[in-house]
């Protein structure tokens, strides 16, 4: 679950969870540079479709057929996103999880 401060004279702890078969993810930084090291001009929007699951919900925890856990890396179709405003810079997005098309593992 996402987890922000709301401001105030009481801290009150908020929470994003996802419901059905959705994920909560923070999408990665998009990219200025490409691995050739050639400067992208700053108007330029390249869409970063990675990110890492902050969330997942307990329909998707309990479903064997989602390999799919809190802090992995994943590459999704960001078409069906739905941005969470939750946090200034607004890179958390609840994603159906039928839009992960991959998850990154480390071999060893």
């Amino acid at each position: 679950m996402a987890q922000s401060r709301s401001s105030g004279s009481k801290q009150q702890l908020e929470t994003v969870e996802p419901i059905g078969t959705r994920v909560l993810i923070r999408k990665d930084e998009d990219k200025k540079t490409t691995k050739g090291g050639i400067e992208l001009p700053g108007n330029i929007e390249i869409p970063t479709i990675t990110g890492r699951v902050v969330a997942v919900s307990a329909q998707v925890d309990r479903d064997e057929d989602y390999p799919i856990a809190q802090y992995d890396k994943v590459l999704f179709n960001p078409k069906n996103a739905v941005p969470v405003d939750f946090e200034g810079d607004n890179r958390l997005f609840v994603v159906p999880v039928e839009d992960i098309v991959a998850v990154f593992r480390r071999s060893g």
